[in-house]
């Protein structure tokens, strides 16, 4: 009788240290999720509302880093999601000092104004003189493309957040940028692209706040990489 006993203790004991072992497995799992996977609902909720927290924000701080064949171009300044205007420094890595100066672009247009000496930011009033004003055209190069990206991170109205996971976004990883904990995440296919949700990653809060994007641009082998409030939010002064 005793000896049965023993033995239904015995049994008990190891089912519950199995089922132990079980629960503790599973939570080690759960808490070490890698992707890529499908985002969940929430996660498609944060990324409907990306571009809407900047346009809300009315413009953020951007340092763009754009790859070149000569070395890098990175491109310090601010950009009004509102008005879908951006101002800043450029300067080369890898490069001489004619690539340093200051540009400004819109949707639709870029000029750039030389400064061998240019300054770590851009100048509240920029000079009158000196620009040279062209086409802003994403499928030129890097830099035009870097630049029209950057704009269309903002929109004045959500996403459409039951879309998201049947066009491929993705879930990727956990990360932090500048401390902030944040989850990676590729974005939706492309309509006019198909076959690019890779090509694209977001860097983003569990507040819909952005804080990093990466983006392979076609014939580079480096990505262009644009980080937000790596630096004081500036207003872009009007032109003239």
């Amino acid at each position: 009788m005793l000896v049965n006993r023993r033995h239904r203790i015995l049994a008990a004991v190891v089912v519950v240290l199995a089922l132990g072992a079980g629960m503790g497995a599973w939570i080690a799992a759960g808490s070490g999720d890698s992707g890529p996977r499908p985002v969940t609902a929430d996660e498609a909720s944060r990324l409907a509302i990306m571009r809407f927290r900047d346009f809300q924000a009315g413009g953020r701080a951007v340092a763009i880093t754009v790859p070149d064949t000569a070395g890098e171009i990175v491109v310090t300044g601010s950009v009004d999601y509102r008005g879908k205007s951006g101002y800043a420094v450029v300067k080369g890595k890898g490069r001489n000092d004619s690539s340093a100066g200051l540009i400004r672009w819109t949707t639709t247009r870029v000029a750039v104004r030389p400064m061998p000496a240019a300054p770590d930011n851009a100048p509240a009033h920029p000079p009158a003189d000196g620009w040279t004003d062209r086409a802003l055209d994403p499928t030129a190069g890097p830099l035009d493309r870097a630049l029209a990206i950057v704009l269309g991170l903002g929109n004045d109205r959500p996403d459409n957040a039951q879309l998201l996971p049947q066009n491929g976004a993705a879930w990727i990883a956990a990360d932090q940028v500048n401390g902030r904990p944040v989850d990676v995440f590729t974005g939706p296919e492309s309509r006019d692209r198909p076959g690019n949700a890779e090509s694209v990653r977001y860097w983003l809060a569990a507040d819909g706040i952005l804080y990093r994007v990466r983006a392979t641009i076609p014939g580079e082998t480096d990505p262009v990489v644009i980080d937000f409030d790596t630096h004081e939010f500036v207003a872009i002064p009007p032109v003239g």
